[in-house]
């Protein structure tokens, strides 16, 4: 029987046992929100080290940024502001010597006695050089936040009710229901839509457009845009 006992207890140390694979994540999300407790204070050094040669970073507002001048913009943040970025999501995937890494961080930064929010998604590019992983590519994408809606009067919430046409067979109704609005495409399923400010309307999880309505010189509304990264695609209210 102690043949079978140790061969169980074997597996059992195997199974126990952290894997290559699951070494690497940890020592890569070590090394990740080391960088990241590196932005407020302007540590480049630690980047400097991390970042292979030719290494490239996208920003959040889509800028490619070359490594020298990365980290010639890694300065300390100035005076009434701080704050930290943790990691609350980590994956890490290897192929040979190479390494993708997604991550999601959450950001809370102290504007001059005000509180500040933000997440982000990170996705990396890792390789092994000379026996120790260095970062060849960051692309850090800023995830949308809903934002806090209003509530309208009745008697304003119906100016929005109506028709509207962006071309033709290209129909949007808007419509009245109990205490709030709804928008479709015709023949489609309704969504409710939120009032972030007057005349500016959103639908929850759809938080990279906004429907901004325009009015006349008597202040009807004449039709709206779908705003979405600055392209308008315009709406005209036919009744």
């Amino acid at each position: 029987m102690f043949p079978i006992f140790a061969q169980v207890m074997l597996a059992a140390a195997i199974a126990a046992s952290p894997s290559p694979q699951s070494d690497i994540a940890a020592e890569l999300r070590a090394r990740d929100q080391a960088l990241l407790d590196a932005i407020a204070p302007g540590n480049a050094k630690l980047w400097d080290e991390a970042l292979a040669p030719g290494a490239v970073y996208v920003d959040e507002n889509g800028e490619i940024i070359q490594r020298a001048e990365f980290l010639k913009q890694l300065q300390p943040l100035p005076k009434g502001v701080s704050g930290t970025i943790s990691i609350s999501e980590y994956s890490a995937t290897t192929s040979g010597d190479v390494a993708t890494v997604v991550h999601r961080d959450d950001e809370v930064e102290n504007y001059h006695g005000q509180t500040l929010a933000a997440k982000y998604l990170m996705t990396e590019t890792w390789q092994k050089q000379g026996g120790v992983w260095k970062l060849l590519l960051v692309h850090a994408y800023s995830a949308l936040k809903e934002p806090p809606s209003i509530a309208l009067p009745t008697r304003e919430l119906e100016q929005y009710v109506g028709r509207y046409e962006g071309g033709p067979e290209l129909v949007y109704l808007i419509k009245l229901e109990g205490d709030h609005l709804t928008g479709t495409r015709e023949g489609r399923p309704g969504s409710a839509l939120r009032v972030e400010v007057r005349d500016v309307l959103f639908i929850s999880g759809q938080l990279r457009t906004r429907k901004i309505f325009l009015r006349d010189e008597k202040g009807r509304i004449t039709g709206f845009v779908d705003r979405r990264e600055g392209n308008d695609l315009v709406w005209k209210k036919v009744n």
